[in-house]
């Protein structure tokens, strides 16, 4: 990583469950893959696309960083408009659109701190997911401010 550089790493893609009606049908969500690497003060939006046979669809935006727990950060909804966290009202924003089946977030102003794993879930859901590789992290003075070595996900489930 370059000096000034933030990564913020996502996951590659969550696998959603639903059955409805005694049928079991594959809803999905789809995040590319891969790390994104911005400059703090920048702007980033991390992508996020949706297969559903549901018509109103809720979707939900997961920050989780070190080995802490998942943090809500905000849903949408296709019928209303869904929440926003406090925390993250101010740089913080998502917009569901049903037509492109997509809710991409996007973080303003970017910090150090931004540094983290960013799920995106449909409910009713239950989320899978594959391992995801951090790396250092660098300050402005090239010294290593975090070392986070390969681990694996939780298991989220929203009610």
């Amino acid at each position: 990583l370059r000096k000034n550089s933030l990564l913020c790493p996502f996951l590659k893609s969550a696998s959603v469950l639903f059955d409805q009606s005694s049928l079991a049908q594959k809803d999905n969500v789809l995040q590319p893959e891969g790390d994104v690497t911005a400059t703090e003060g920048e702007a980033v939006t991390l992508g996020c696309l949706y297969n559903s046979s549901s018509t109103n669809n809720y979707l939900y935006w997961y920050k989780q960083d070190g080995n802490n727990s998942p943090t809500f950060i905000l849903s949408r909804f296709k019928i209303g408009t869904g929440e926003t966290k406090d925390l993250f009202k101010e740089r913080f924003s998502s917009t569901l659109n049903s037509k492109s089946r997509s809710i991409p977030l996007k973080i303003q102003k970017l910090q150090l701190s931004d540094s983290a794993v960013y799920y995106c879930a449909l409910q009713p859901t239950v989320t899978g997911n594959t391992k995801t590789l951090y790396k250092n992290l660098w300050s402005k003075d090239n010294t290593i401010l975090h070392n986070i070595h390969q681990r694996e996900t939780h298991t989220v489930e929203l009610q």
